[in-house]
């Protein structure tokens, strides 16, 4: 510690320095805007810079990743020499208080600055307490409570000493083939731009930069900067090819609206945007990002992605990646190695300035400070702490809170649904995915136990204990196989039973990266199941598990009922449970579109209109954008969902018909009514379409959602506020702006939904 102790004293001798020569040739020369605005901490920033070597500040750009996980290609790079010679600025999938304090006592106590490290880790929905996938979560159109799960996991990370999460993911996805779509907010850009700032103030605080001194918070990361979720044929990794029309009206606003919400850190994405991939995009993480938007956080790169512009074709060599990254904008480089390597010689050959890496390295030690880890490098290694935060029994129950909310009924014919514990009934509980605690997390799940996670059979069975609800359990098959003997002894079970519940879905690891699909049903030996169960002539509901929207039509076509639970985490059986049983009314509305088959894929609510639009009222007619062999309306709707109850949306109105294109706003109010005979929550949408633009426009775009608290019989009366803001859009010009001109819309329960159907106007 007495180096330590030294290097501080230093450090405050130069801040009193700085503080007293405020004109000096150094300080003059560097233009930087601080992340924080706080003049203090700018000085002990640049205090520690003037210490550094060129070396030392490169090293501070570089992170390395921990040995016992790993995420991506294996780079063979041992990270010890730079450890020791204080090289490293971040370590990467080091966990446990015990692991990560090795590695910092190593940066603190024997290098030459001391310079603690920040240590990163994907903490995507949940560290030790798995929540469902922000996809499942999504669909729940419950901000507190993504904020609340957020603010749970960054309690448990923290507590274990990692001090940075790679999240939020928010990728707008329109194509459900690919994997990482279980990890994003779906296909709305309002939707995911509110949801993305609560995921950003449950991890980093509600306080801005002053929260990250919190030793519960995490630094956020918001990704993939920018349009991952465009790749091309839903293939991970591929071009995204948009235009900056569509790139800016629909991609990049949940971006914006993290950075806004103060998010601390962007990660550059793997595919390329306009020719030129995102790591080498200046126009993207520098025209766009810091000079248009005014970020002041710092950019990594994902995993590798530096090094990857030589197989992209845009780099001859891993030297000229280095180059083309940094001189982009991406401050950090992930795991490649390139700027540790060839930085150095950049800057001697004049090909990157030191100022670039100067600013660089300010915005990475300015996050240490703001952390806490100057004052305290081992302020997150606390045992004990850790010991009393992870699982604790009030995160498990929230855990159990967004499960329920998460499930999303897409059918219940003859009210299938719930069986109430009151019923005198016998049960079949059948499928591969029935008795199942594996799969449950999902993909991206932590540190989370699998074996900890609560089937749905152990679910059912502890919600119906001690009721004359009997349960009889068969598997039936596999995820992939079955066999004769297998499925005889599930339609047995069927045959001795008067209600049949079957765990469908995927395996966990058929979503997340790299886990793309070309064929979204259910696998045959699921649907051979099923025929063979739908032969007994018993009701049949269908719990599904996935990562992403399937192919369901078949399946909506044979059965009664349909639960789309998604991977619901940990306490996902005991959720699901509480729905099965009606202790939980199900609220959950969907977030992407669900195909009828993978041809109409992508398939989105907030489409353009072509000049030759299908008529709904005569879809059949020739010359008109459809499908020969298919509607091109989607098996689900974009905010679909059912409930135990039914609900109406009536008296909407709008208090003037008229409002100005800047600084003005209407109000639209309508009364929403329990007209069925069980409590519920309602999600309420305000949908609106701009009739005339100075380019096409969507025919709906979602404005503004109300979840509801409804008591059977019950109504309420709502109201939105939609100001002219609200319907700016990037024009023919590229510029953002409200134009004047017609405008309809909705108070709906889903995008489908065209009652309630109001007009107004706007004028300059």
């Amino acid at each position: 510690m007495k180096k330590i102790i030294l290097v501080f004293l230093s450090l405050i001798g130069l801040f009193f320095l700085s503080g007293c020569n405020q004109n000096s040739k150094e300080s003059a020369s560097v233009k930087w805007k601080s992340f924080s605005g706080d003049k203090r901490i700018e000085q002990r920033v640049d205090s520690v810079l003037k210490l550094m070597t060129l070396e030392e500040k490169i090293g501070q750009m570089t992170q390395f990743s921990a040995n016992w996980s790993i995420t991506g290609p294996v780079m063979s790079d041992d990270f010890k020499p730079y450890l020791y010679k204080g090289l490293i600025g971040s370590v990467f999938n080091a966990t446990s208080v015990e692991g990560i304090k090795r590695m910092q006592q190593i940066a603190v106590d024997s290098t030459r600055l001391g310079i603690p490290i920040l240590f990163g880790l994907d903490v995507i929905h949940g560290y030790k307490t798995i929540f469902p996938i922000p996809l499942a979560e999504a669909c729940s159109w419950d901000l507190d409570l993504m904020k609340q799960t957020a603010r749970v996991a960054a309690i448990e990370a923290a507590s274990d000493g990692v001090n940075w999460t790679f999240a939020p993911m928010v990728d707008i996805s329109r194509d459900p083939r690919w994997g990482r779509v279980m990890e994003g907010a779906g296909e709305d850009p309002y939707l995911g731009s509110r949801i993305a700032e609560a995921r950003v103030k449950g991890f980093q605080g509600e306080n801005g930069w002053k929260s990250l001194s919190d030793v519960t918070t995490l630094l956020a990361c918001v990704k993939h900067f920018a349009a991952y979720g465009a790749s091309e044929a839903g293939k991970d990794y591929n071009p995204a090819e948009l235009s900056e029309h569509t790139l800016r009206n629909v991609y990049l606003e949940p971006y914006r609206a993290a950075i806004e919400a103060g998010v601390g850190t962007v990660m550059a994405s793997f595919n390329e945007v306009n020719g030129v991939p995102a790591t080498a995009s200046r126009w993207l993480l520098t025209d766009i990002l810091r000079k248009e938007w005014g970020f002041t956080g710092f950019v990594v790169s994902d995993y590798t992605g530096i090094n990857e512009l030589v197989p992209h074709g845009v780099a001859k060599d891993e030297k000229q990646a280095a180059e083309l990254a940094v001189n982009a904008g991406v401050d950090m480089d992930m795991t490649g190695a390139t700027y540790i390597k060839y930085l150095s010689k950049l800057v001697k050959e004049g090909k990157v300035s030191e100022k670039t890496i100067d600013n660089a390295a300010r915005r990475i030690l300015e996050m240490k400070f703001l952390l806490g880890l100057f004052d305290d490098p081992y302020r997150y290694l606390d045992e004990n702490r850790a010991k009393e935060n992870i699982e604790k029994p009030e995160f498990i129950e929230t855990a159990r809170k967004a499960a329920a909310a998460s499930v999303v009924l897409l059918k219940n014919d003859n009210n299938l649904l719930p069986i109430k514990k009151d019923c005198t009934v016998r049960i079949a509980l059948i499928g591969p995915l029935m008795n199942d605690s594996i799969n449950l997390n999902g993909e991206w799940a932590g540190s989370g136990d699998r074996n900890k996670s609560v089937s749905i059979l152990k679910g059912l069975t502890e919600a119906y204990k001690g009721t004359n609800v009997k349960l009889n359990y068969a598997k039936g098959c596999t995820i992939t196989e079955s066999s004769p003997a297998s499925i005889a002894q599930a339609v047995s079970v069927a045959h001795n039973s008067d209600v049949i519940l079957v765990a469908v879905g995927e395996d966990f690891n058929w979503s997340g990266e790299a886990a793309c699909r070309t064929d979204i049903r259910l696998p045959e030996a699921q649907r051979q199941l099923l025929k063979a169960l739908k032969e007994t002539g018993k009701p049949i509901a269908l719990i599904v598990l996935s990562g992403r929207p399937l192919d369901l039509s078949w399946e909506d076509s044979q059965f009664d009922a349909i639960l789309q639970a998604w991977f619901p985490g940990r306490e996902g059986g005991n959720g699901i449970a509480d729905v099965i049983s009606g202790e939980y009314n199900p609220s959950g509305r969907l977030v992407m579109s669900f195909p009828r088959n993978v041809g109409q894929i992508p398939i989105y609510y907030n489409h353009k209109n072509t000049g030759r639009p299908v008529d709904p009222a005569n879809p059949d007619v020739d010359y008109k954008s459809r499908y020969l062999d298919v509607a091109t309306t989607p098996l689900y709707p974009f905010g679909y969902g059912l409930s135990y109850t039914t609900y109406a949306i009536s008296d909407a109105q709008i208090d003037k018909s008229t409002m100005k294109s800047k600084n003005d706003k209407i109000i639209v109010s309508a009364t929403v009514e329990n007209t069925g005979s069980m409590d519920g929550e309602m999600v309420v949408q305000l949908y609106v379409r701009d009739l005339v633009g100075s380019v096409t426009r969507p025919v709906k775009e979602l404005k503004g959602f109300r979840k509801v608290v409804l008591k059977a019989g019950e109504s309420k009366t709502i109201a939105f506020e939609l100001s002219s803001e609200d319907l700016a859009f990037y024009g023919i010009d590229m510029k953002k702006k409200t134009e004047p001109g017609e405008f309809k819309l909705w108070v709906a329960q889903n995008s489908a939904d065209n009652s309630n159907e109001l007009s107004f106007s706007v004028t300059e």
